[in-house]
């Protein structure tokens, strides 16, 4: 039990520090004196510094081993996540975020392959489902928990949280943490080259592609060319080569391949979810950031107990698929009533259907996993592992810049429907001012009009990021036909 606890704070660490510094960062604005260009580094730079070495992680692990490079992780990540909270300047942040984007990154895919290894086949449905609890609850509840720490102390102390969940991690890991011999191994550079040219490449460009407006930005557009020549020549250098940076064979496990591309969709709608729902709840509805947050824990306490079921039970009854594809629509059923929410939707409004959604998410995961693991050997659960966090995480950028682009066009685009009904023969026109003591040719009439109006476009657009939201995860259920029922269903970590 004390190596689970360790491995679920280890991949806590990583999973909340993504989505818990994003409520602290208008705060930072004014104390590093940065424009709102320039702020986005902080987020950047942990970002991109983690997904080009989470697939380099089943290398890592044979290099130094898994033990040590646990405990390099643990401790890095946990002191450069002090130097965060003591940043002086931007430059130092962004310094310090890279570290932790470098030492975090091998964190869940290692914890995985652990948890598979130090436990009997028989009681890794009991591990593994405490295991994901960690993994589904805090991206979730991190918005939550940094709104309260932000609000109540210091920007500084949603950095600070992690010291003490990263000793605790570090001393479990050094008492329960079994030794595994260290491979020699001869390094394919060239191809470890290409992979990180590759992967830093899409998500820089992906999180930095609404800020620069996508296309009409040159760095964009250079960014997209390295990235598309970058990928191809590492698969088509590699696909054939037995000591590639990365065991390509990996993708002729029709499974795998399957339950890759079924994870990054879901991603998609799950982070483009968490994206857009702070913004809808602060700046459209004026809660603040403590208030929001916690809009998401009855989304997290039901998908908790859900996972705990699933992997627990569900998943020993019942073929996997069914339970994927159940919970694909059950969070399609919790996200399309948001789709037909109005400016005066109340907390459990808002709450209620996130709560069928996290349902859904619950009977995902594991199911999922279970199957896209069935039949890759036990030896190659590092690398697999590495390529299944990376591929969740480019799927999480693709859906936080596609709602984002979404929000900005389908904004203007309502905007411009609406304002073309505001006209002298509109007759909702004079009774709506006269609530508000104005006249058609009052002069406060044209900015309180204006005002109305760019609410109720914002409203809309997020409408249509709902709608948008639950047809992405519909759309992954024709994967599942891709995929065969496992010889033996094994429970696997969930991501």
């Amino acid at each position: 039990m004390a190596l689970v606890v360790a491995v679920v704070l280890t991949a806590v660490l990583e999973v909340l520090d993504m989505t818990i510094v994003n409520v602290a960062i208008p705060h930072m604005l004014g104390a590093f004196a940065a424009t709102p260009d320039q702020i986005t580094w902080i987020l950047t730079s942990y970002i991109v510094a983690a997904a080009v070495v989470m697939p380099l992680t089943g290398y890592l692990s044979k290099w130094l081993g898994r033990r040590r490079l646990l405990m390099l992780s643990i401790t890095v990540f946990t002191v450069s996540s002090a130097m965060c909270g003591m940043a002086w300047n931007l430059e130092s942040m962004v310094f310090f975020r890279l570290l932790q984007g470098v030492f975090g990154a091998p964190l869940v895919p290692l914890s995985q392959a652990i948890l598979l290894d130090a436990f009997p086949r028989e009681k890794h449905g009991q591990a593994l489902a405490i295991f994901g609890l960690g993994i589904m609850v805090a991206p979730v509840i991190g918005p939550a928990l940094g709104g309260y720490l932000t609000e109540t102390y210091s920007w500084r102390m949603v950095f600070y949280i992690n010291v003490p969940i990263g000793i605790v991690a570090l001393m479990l890991a050094i008492g329960h943490l079994p030794k595994r011999p260290i491979a020699d191994i001869n390094t394919d550079w060239v191809g470890m080259g290409l992979l990180v040219l590759a992967v830093g490449a899409i998500q820089y460009v992906l999180d930095q592609g609404q800020t620069r407006d996508w296309f009409n930005s040159k760095v964009i557009v250079v960014g997209t060319i390295i990235a598309v020549f970058g990928t191809a020549a590492f698969f088509l250098r590699g696909w054939n080569k037995p000591d590639n940076i990365i065991d390509l064979s990996l993708l002729r496990d029709r499974n795998f391949v399957a339950g890759t591309l079924a994870i990054t969709a879901y991603g998609i709608s799950l982070y483009g979810w968490m994206a857009i729902m702070p913004l809808f709840s602060q700046r459209l509805l004026g809660y603040p950031p403590d208030v929001a947050g916690t809009l998401f824990i009855p989304r997290a306490l039901i998908s908790a107990v859900t996972l705990a079921v699933t992997g627990g039970i569900l998943v020993r009854m019942f073929d996997a698929r069914y339970l994927v594809a159940a919970g694909l629509v059950l969070t399609a059923l919790g996200t399309f009533p948001m789709a037909y929410f109005s400016l005066y939707v109340d907390f459990w409004g808002i709450a209620t259907p996130g709560m069928i959604a996290g349902i859904g998410s619950g009977l995902f995961f594991v199911p999922l996993t279970a199957v896209a693991f069935g039949s890759i050997p036990n030896a190659k659960y590092d690398e697999a592992s590495g390529i299944y966090a990376l591929m969740r995480g480019i799927g999480g950028s693709v859906g936080i810049a596609v709602v984002s682009w979404l929000f900005v066009r389908q904004a203007h685009i309502h905007f411009a429907e609406l304002t073309a009904h505001i006209t002298p023969f509109n007759y909702n026109l004079v009774p709506y001012l006269a609530e508000r003591g104005l006249t058609p040719y009052s002069p406060e009439a044209g900015p309180a009009i204006g005002h109305e109006i760019a609410r109720q476009a914002q409203m809309l657009a997020f409408n249509d990021i709902f709608w948008f939201i639950a047809v992405v995860t519909l759309a992954i259920i024709p994967l599942l036909f891709l995929m065969k029922r496992p010889e033996k269903v094994q429970l696997v970590p969930a991501e």
